[in-house]
């Protein structure tokens, strides 16, 4: 087992997230690629290096099977993990909760050390709690109204992430 490869872990319905993740993984390299639906609590928790990459839901809902997963974790089982987080959501139809469901997952894993936050530069939203320090907490899309910026997006962070992992 290569203890400097990246887990990345996602939640998905309708796959945009699934194929993101995989999109990520494949400029990334060094990554094995996991939906939470079928994954345990020790898988997880074997990575040193994690990506973790949720949709939103409704008005700022974590994805339902990361909602039963993060149930089986406290906030210090991350503490000595190096953890990198992509939300996805619809700045238009959900401006005041925009990517909401990935704040469940940061605070969760705030213990560890945060890699890969970007500018909110480029985005149009009324609100988002992802917002921290005047940064987005990690890598944030929008497949519904700004997929053309997508592949940039991934490559930029991709490009500032790599170096940063254990």
């Amino acid at each position: 087992i290569n203890m400097n490869k990246i887990g990345l872990f996602y939640g998905s319905d309708s796959g945009t997230t699934e194929d993101i993740a995989k999109r990520v993984a494949k400029v990334l390299g060094n990554v094995e690629v996991f939906d939470v639906a079928k994954s345990s609590r020790d898988e997880m928790l074997k990575f040193d290096n994690l990506i973790l990459a949720t949709p939103t839901y409704g008005s700022g809902d974590l994805q339902s099977d990361w909602e039963d997963f993060i149930e089986n974790f406290s906030g210090s089982d991350f503490a000595n993990k190096t953890i990198a987080l992509i939300g996805l959501g619809d700045q238009d139809t959900y401006s005041d909760t925009f990517c909401d469901g990935l704040y469940e997952i940061y605070k969760l894993v705030s213990s560890g050390n945060i890699i890969g936050q970007t500018s909110i530069d480029g985005y149009e939203y009324a609100q988002s709690k992802c917002v921290v320090d005047e940064k987005f907490v990690g890598l944030i899309l929008d497949e519904c109204n700004q997929d053309d910026l997508t592949n940039n997006r991934i490559s930029s962070w991709v490009d500032d992430i790599k170096n940063k992992f254990n």
